[in-house]
């Protein structure tokens, strides 16, 4: 694995988990969502500033975070605000 595969798989990993996919142990990780969008820009941007200086690999890997992250952003973004529309007709 190379240092900017590492790089990626890091900053994906960090990411899933200020989104509450993946979790420590037993202990299920709270969204962050503004943390988690910040990780995720972070992607976007590396993913815009290395245009055309990546390998085939490095690039479908970057460009398949960055795609898979939003998605699951916006999954995150919508049940959390389903919960609280929940929440507060209940209340």
């Amino acid at each position: 694995m190379s240092d900017f595969e590492f790089l990626v798989l890091s900053l994906r990993a960090d990411a899933e988990m200020q989104l509450g996919v993946l979790s420590q142990g037993e202990e299920k990780h709270e969204a962050n969502l503004p943390l988690a969008r910040k990780l995720i820009d972070t992607l976007a941007m590396l993913q815009q500033k290395t245009k055309g200086n990546l390998s085939f690999e490095e690039q479908r890997l970057l460009d398949n975070t960055v795609t898979e992250l939003r998605f699951r952003y916006l999954q995150t973004y919508e049940d959390q605000h389903k919960k609280a529309a929940e929440t507060g007709s209940n209340g």
